[in-house]
């Protein structure tokens, strides 16, 4: 019996072709739904950073149960280079992705071992330990202060795993105990935010995931 022909239809503000999804429930296609319509409008439908502030000092958030307070530091945006002094609305997305796919029963975290790159503030790290991962928080040495700060304030009580954060540079060989046993998960990074504008630091980034997980590369090539 030859299979229906996939229906494909224009969808956003760029005019592409996808393929339709039909979910079996409601219910099942959520957190799948959350993350791809952000995707498809961003940044062309709506304004970006809609639910962040990057002129504040902190970003209050309900997650898992828990009202979590992210810490920032606008001031230190100005520095070259630096993008993970601030929350962006990508983390936020992410975040209540793991949360909504976690209730509905289509990602399992208790237990798993996670290394998240880039954590930057640490809110997907955050939400990932209170849903039950083992997660490592990583970046670049002079982030760790703030990221520590966070972790530590978020992730007093009420936390089914456990969170550590290490440095770990792109393009540096990373530490045994990131790669022995391997992660369940390699990263947490919203990777479809790479561009071309980052070429270096996004190959040293894929070089970086090929020695902590070889499954989530297959999925991003796919």
């Amino acid at each position: 019996m030859e299979e229906a022909a996939e229906e494909m239809k224009k969808l956003g503000s760029y005019g592409g072709k996808v393929r339709v999804l039909e979910w079996e429930t409601e219910e099942a296609g959520a957190a799948e739904e959350t993350m791809l319509l952000w995707g498809i409008q961003q940044p062309t439908l709506s304004k970006q950073n809609a639910f962040v502030s990057h002129s504040s000092l902190q970003l209050r958030l309900d997650a898992c149960g828990h009202s979590l307070s992210i810490l920032q530091s606008p001031s230190s945006l100005g520095k070259p280079g630096v993008t993970g002094a601030v929350m962006w609305d990508s983390g936020v997305v992410l975040g209540k992705f793991l949360e909504h796919a976690v209730d509905l029963g289509m990602l399992v975290l208790q237990g798993k071992k996670v290394i998240e790159l880039g954590s930057g503030c640490g809110l997907v790290g955050c939400v990932a330990a209170l849903l039950g991962a083992q997660v490592v928080l990583t970046d670049l040495p002079d982030r760790l202060k703030l990221l520590k700060k966070n972790v530590e304030t978020n992730l007093r009580h009420g936390v089914r795993g456990s969170a550590s954060v290490k440095e770990l540079t792109w393009g540096d060989d990373p530490d045994n105990d990131l790669i022995e046993p391997l992660p369940d998960y390699g990263t947490m990074i919203p990777l479809f935010l790479l561009n071309c504008k980052h070429y270096t630091a996004n190959l040293q980034l894929l070089s970086l995931i090929t020695k902590i997980g070889s499954e989530l590369l297959s999925m991003i090539v796919e």
